[in-house]
């Protein structure tokens, strides 16, 4: 049984002796605040949304070893971005998936905006997620709209009222469907003068009635280049009446430091700077290859000669291996079992192609790439001939030489390929 008592942003007492990392694996975001600036490589600047890297899951995983190692006292890994988990629902669930088998110990921790957490909220129970952090900085979508530019759903971008009601539906759900899980819940509420400070007394008391276990009310940033840029940032003279007024509803926190996505350490000696350079490390590590292991190359091709087929359009691979001489031989064409849903057909395929090092497509979304680097086989888009991709990758390494050639070829061209001149 884990110690949820070791988290110090939901308990001041442990802040002091434990430490949490955030591990910025999750770059898109499917809101847009109007005080929310979101930039990657400002090391400098302390708050939501900033990260000097982004990491791949696997990168991740290692990125925690190293931390562990250099700071012991850390007892909790969380994802805060810099957008938002659930705009990145894969990333995120394949890094606590290997966290908790490296270490499950942690106390594992996501904050959110709440949009996209619902088809995930039994996924995280069972990965052992303990704490959630859901933003939520109005109960009233007049208000809301004041504060969000857009809301996306699915393909959909929705605004003004009808964008913030949608947000906020999603947000009271997703923290009674938290509570019903026995996940700990924190709200933050964030204060912007004009727009909601006479308002968040109100979202403590919603937040409470669906058992949230304590808010976080967090003055305004002002950012540059966004719509709130101008708006000044609010002091204690507005912020512990507000806690005061607050408190008698729901738990207050008042140690907050407004964490970057990749902040590391305790929450009173941050090492954000200090870890910079092993953060920047591991987001450039490769996949573990074990070439003996992994002696042959997929192709993505519609009749064996050129790579010209989407990864995810393929009935058929094209196996290729090299022999003692060098020589390139095509070993077998390796049918596509029956497609199945989502996660589980990238699954299916990793395993069908275990014994590749790589696989050379024509194109290959995000998610099915992660899911092969996670299983150890790299993949490259590229167009050509398929002896030019296997001299690339066998002897010269020089796969980028590959891209952008026989643009007609790849992606949107429905023929069987042979005529491409």
């Amino acid at each position: 049984m884990k110690d949820t008592t070791k988290h110090p942003c939901f308990n001041k007492e442990t802040a002091g002796s434990c430490g949490r990392v955030h591990l910025p694996v999750a770059p898109k975001c499917n809101i847009q605040c109007n005080y929310c600036n979101r930039k990657y490589d400002c090391v400098n600047e302390s708050r939501p949304g900033v990260t000097s890297n982004i990491l791949k899951p696997f990168q991740a995983a290692e990125y925690m070893d190293a931390v562990l190692e250099k700071e012991p006292r850390i007892t909790v890994a969380g994802i805060a971005g810099p957008g938002d988990p659930f705009a990145n629902p894969e990333e995120v669930l394949e890094t606590m998936r290997l966290l908790n088998e490296k270490h499950p110990q942690l106390l594992f921790c996501l904050s959110t905006n709440g949009m996209g957490i619902l088809p995930y909220l039994d996924d995280i129970a069972e990965l052992g997620v303990s704490h959630v952090t859901i933003t939520m900085s109005a109960v009233d979508p007049e208000i809301g709209a004041k504060i969000y530019s857009w809301v996306q759903d699915g393909n959909t971008i929705h605004y003004g009222v009808e964008g913030a009601s949608i947000l906020l539906e999603r947000q009271l759900e997703a923290i009674a469907g938290l509570k019903k899980r026995n996940i700990i819940v924190k709200v933050n509420s964030i204060v912007i003068p004009g727009i909601n400070d006479e308002h968040i007394v109100e979202v403590a008391k919603v937040a409470s009635e669906l058992g949230a276990d304590i808010q976080n009310i967090i003055p305004l940033k002002p950012t540059a280049d966004t719509l709130f840029a101008e708006i000044a940032e609010p002091k204690h003279n507005v912020i512990n009446p507000l806690r005061k007024a607050a408190s008698p509803y729901i738990a207050q926190m008042t140690h907050c430091k407004r964490c970057r996505a990749d902040a590391v350490g305790l929450l009173c000696n941050d090492q954000s700077a200090a870890l910079c350079g092993t953060l920047q490390s591991c987001s450039q590590l490769k996949p573990h290859q074990k070439e003996a292991l992994r002696p042959y190359v997929a192709i993505s091709s519609r009749e064996g000669l050129l790579i010209n087929q989407h990864f995810g359009e393929s009935k058929s691979f094209y196996i290729w291996g090299e022999d003692e001489d060098g020589k390139f031989s095509l070993v077998e064409e390796r049918n596509v079992p029956p497609k199945a849903c989502g996660p589980k057909r990238w699954e299916e395929l990793a395993l069908l192609l275990s014994d590749c090092r790589t696989i050379l497509t024509a194109a290959i979304g995000e998610v099915p790439k992660t899911y092969l680097e996670e299983h150890g086989i790299s993949s490259h888009t590229v167009n050509g001939f398929i002896q030019d991709g296997l001299e690339a990758v066998y002897h010269t390494d020089n796969i980028e030489s590959l891209k952008g050639r026989r643009s007609g070829i790849a992606g949107g061209c429905q023929g069987t390929g042979t005529a491409c001149g």
